[in-house]
C-alpha cells in the first residue's frame, strides 16, 4: 500500500506542475473572455457594424460577395465567416460580434506563445496580459467588422514566422504560407506585417533559402488579390484623405494606450497609461545592452515597423490609406517588442511591477469604456426606440453615419431617391452636436416642433403637422440639425413622387 501511494503521489506531481505552468495563461484567458463576453451587445452599432447586415449581407452567397466587391474595401474572408455567422444564429449584435469575440479572445492565447517563442515565460505572460486588457483589442473585439480578425490571423502569422525561423523545416514554412495567405485574405494591411516577417525569414542564411517557397506563395496570393482592389477601388476610403495626416500619426499611441474612443480622456490619461510601460521597456532595454538580445530584441521591431512605416511611406508618396485602425494587427509586434523588454533578464521585479502598473492601466480604461456612453459608440438604438413610434407617414433625416443604423434598428426604411417628394406628417431629425443655429426650426411650412430628446450626445428633434404635406428630398436634406453630410430615409411604403411623374 505504501508503494502503490508513492507511486500515485509521484505520478501526480507532473499534473500537479502542469497545472500550475498553464494556470497564468488560463488566468488572463478567463480576463479575456470575461471583458469581451460580459457587454458584446452593451454597445449600439454604429455606421459600420449595421452597414454589414443591411447592405452587403444577402441570402444568397453569390449576392454578399457582390456587395464585397462593390460596397466594401476588404478582402472576402471575414464576410464569408459574417455570411456563415448569420445564417446559424441571425443578425443581432451579439450574434454579429461574436465572430470577433472569440477572435479577440483566440488573440490573447496566440500572443502568449509569441512571447513565449521570443523570450520564455515571462515574456509571454507579459505580451498576452497586456493584449487582453489593452483598450484597443478589446474594443475592436467587440466591432462586427474585420478588424479583430486581422489581428489574429496576423499574429498566427507571426508566431508561424517565428517557429520557421527557429525550425526552418517545410512544415513549418508551410504554416507560415497558410496563415499569411488567411492574413491576406483577411485585410490588404496584412501585406505590409508579411513584408516584416519575410525580411526576418531571410535574414538568415539557415531559414533563407527554406523560406523562399513560403514567400513565393504569399506573393502568389497577393496577385490573385489584385483584381479585387483595383474593382473595390478604394470604397469608403475618402474620408482617410480629410483627415489630416498629422493627426492621424498623433492618434496611432492615442488608439493604443487609450483605445478608439480614448480621445475624450485627454492627453494627461494617455500619459499616465504610458507612463509604466515607457519605464519598464526602457529598464529592459538597458538590461539587454548590456546583456545581448535574443531573437525577439530584433524580430518584433521589425515586424511592427514595416507595418507601420510602409504604409506611411505610402501615404506620403499618395497612396493614403493610413487610417490607424488598420494598424491593429501591428500592434500584436509592438506589444510584443514591449514585452520583451518588460521581461528582460536581471531586471527583478521592478520592471514586474512597471508591468502590472501598465496592465492596470490599460483594464481601467477598457472598464471606463463600457461605464461610460461618452466613450463608447453613438447609442443609433435608443434613438430608434425613441422614434419606434412614430407616424407611418413621416421621413427622417440624419447624418450620413446614422443612416445605417436607423435602417438596421428600424427595419423598412429606405432611401429617399435626389428629386424625389414624399408626403409626411411627420419629420425626425437626428444628428450630433456642434448643431446649426437653424436646429429646431420647422423644416417645412405647417410642421411645428413637438419634442427635443438627447440620446448620450445624439439629438431628435419630431416636427408634426395637422396632416400629411408633401416635402421634397432637397428641401428634407438643406435643412439639417449638423453640418455633417445629410441622408433622408422613409418608410418603404411611403407615398413617394419622382420629379417625372409631378411634371
Amino acid at each position: 500500500m505504501s508503494a502503490v501511494a508513492y507511486k500515485a503521489g509521484v505520478s501526480s506531481a507532473p499534473a500537479r506542475g502542469q497545472l500550475r505552468a498553464w494556470s497564468p495563461l488560463a488566468a488572463v484567458l478567463v480576463l479575456a473572455v470575461a471583458l469581451r463576453l460580459s457587454t458584446l451587445g452593451l454597445q449600439s452599432f454604429w455606421y459600420d457594424e449595421a452597414f454589414t447586415p443591411v447592405h452587403v449581407l444577402h441570402a444568397g452567397l453569390g449576392a454578399t460577395l457582390h456587395s464585397v466587391v462593390h460596397t466594401e474595401n476588404s478582402p472576402p474572408l471575414w464576410y464569408l465567416l459574417a455570411w456563415l455567422d448569420v445564417r446559424l444564429f441571425g443578425d443581432g449584435e451579439v450574434a454579429l460580434r461574436l465572430p470577433s469575440a472569440l477572435a479577440g479572445i483566440a488573440t490573447v492565447a496566440v500572443a502568449w506563445a509569441i512571447g513565449r517563442e521570443l523570450a520564455g515565460r515571462r515574456c509571454a505572460l507579459a505580451c498576452a496580459a497586456l493584449v487582453a486588457v489593452n483598450p484597443l483589442f478589446v474594443w475592436y473585439s467587440q466591432e462586427a467588422r474585420v478588424y479583430a480578425l486581422f489581428a489574429l490571423t496576423c499574429a498566427v502569422a507571426m508566431l508561424c514566422c517565428l517557429r520557421a525561423r527557429r525550425e526552418p523545416t517545410r512544415s513549418r514554412m508551410a504554416a507560415f504560407a497558410l496563415s499569411g495567405a488567411l492574413a491576406l485574405l483577411t485585410h490588404y494591411f496584412s501585406a505590409f506585417l508579411l513584408a516584416g516577417m519575410a525580411l526576418w525569414l531571410l535574414r538568415e542564411r539557415a531559414s533563407r533559402r527554406a523560406a523562399l517557397g513560403a514567400i513565393a506563395v504569399l506573393a502568389l496570393v497577393g496577385l490573385v488579390l489584385v483584381p479585387l482592389i483595383v474593382a473595390q477601388g478604394g470604397h469608403g476610403t475618402q474620408w482617410i484623405g480629410r483627415w489630416a495626416l498629422s493627426s492621424r500619426l498623433q492618434a496611432i499611441p492615442q488608439y493604443y494606450l487609450t483605445g478608439y474612443s480614448g480621445a475624450p480622456l485627454g492627453h494627461g490619461v494617455e500619459l499616465l497609461v504610458a507612463l509604466p510601460l515607457l519605464a519598464g521597456s526602457a529598464l529592459g532595454a538597458w538590461q539587454l545592452r548590456h546583456a545581448g538580445g535574443g531573437a525577439g530584441a530584433l524580430g518584433a521591431p521589425l515586424i511592427a515597423g514595416c507595418g507601420i512605416l510602409i504604409p506611411l511611406a505610402l501615404a506620403v508618396m499618395g497612396a493614403d490609406y493610413l487610417a490607424p485602425r488598420n494598424l491593429l494587427a501591428a500592434m500584436i509586434p509592438v506589444t510584443a517588442a514591449v514585452a520583451v523588454l518588460l521581461a528582460a533578464p536581471g531586471t527583478g521585479r521592478a520592471t514586474w511591477a512597471l508591468a502590472a502598473a501598465g496592465a492596470l492601466a490599460f483594464l481601467a480604461v477598457s472598464v471606463d469604456v463600457d461605464l461610460s456612453p461618452r466613450l463608447q459608440r453613438g447609442n443609433w438604438r435608443g434613438v430608434a426606440h425613441a422614434l419606434r413610434r412614430g407616424s407611418a407617414a413621416r421621413a427622417l433625416t440624419t447624418v450620413e453615419l446614422g443612416a445605417a443604423p436607423l435602417e438596421y434598428y428600424l427595419p423598412g426604411l429606405r432611401n429617399l431617391r435626389r428629386g424625389s417628394s414624399v408626403s409626411v406628417a411627420e419629420i425626425d431629425e437626428t444628428g450630433y452636436a456642434p448643431l446649426r443655429a437653424s436646429a429646431g426650426s420647422p423644416p417645412a411650412a405647417g410642421f411645428g416642433l413637438t419634442q427635443r430628446l438627447n440620446v448620450d450626445g445624439l439629438i431628435v428633434y419630431r416636427f408634426l403637422a395637422p396632416s400629411a404635406r408633401t416635402v421634397s428630398q432637397a428641401a428634407l436634406r438643406r435643412h439639417v440639425i449638423t453640418r455633417a453630410r445629410p441622408e433622408v430615409l422613409v418608410p418603404a411604403g411611403a407615398h413617394v413622387t419622382s420629379a417625372a411623374a409631378r411634371g
